[in-house]
């Protein structure tokens, strides 16, 4: 049974991008493709993180455009439990098809901790905003958002 549901999760995290599966053409604009697992272990090459941070090819990358919950020290059950969900949900759609590294356009290469700060795209549209729009993100430099709730 759990072989019949990779294909569907599969088909499902496609199905938000229109030829998602398609390779790109020579110069596309989405020249990266990759499978992602979670993070486990001291070593790390291509995985997620959490919701906002992944290993690319050996570089750990924050996403700039968005800020998750916490998985690692979150502040209540809450905000562990959407944590993680932005960490699976981060993962599917990167395993979705090709993505783009994007340096952002204030010219923030590096944040305080030495992550490189990129915007991952596909087709142009921030995969960080995906996630704003189903509650597991919220935008970065907006409002932070309480994710304990009141």
């Amino acid at each position: 049974m759990a072989v019949a549901l990779v294909p569907l999760a599969a088909a499902g995290a496609l199905a938000l991008w229109p030829d998602a599966g398609e390779a790109q053409s020579a110069g596309g604009s989405d020249p990266h493709r990759a499978l992602f697992p979670i993070c486990a272990g001291p070593v790390r090459v291509t995985c997620v993180v959490d919701g906002d941070t992944l290993w690319f090819e050996g570089t750990k990358i924050r996403i700039a455009d968005i800020d998750t919950p916490e998985v690692s020290q979150p502040a209540c059950p809450r905000e562990r439990e959407l944590g993680e969900r932005a960490t699976a949900r981060l993962r599917e759609l990167l395993n979705a098809g090709s993505f783009a590294l994007v340096t952002p356009a204030d010219g923030r290469t590096r944040d305080r901790y030495g992550r490189e700060l990129r915007l991952v795209t596909r087709r142009g549209q921030s995969l960080g905003s995906v996630l704003v729009r189903e509650g597991l993100a919220a935008r970065w430099g907006g409002p932070r958002i309480a994710w304990c709730g009141v």
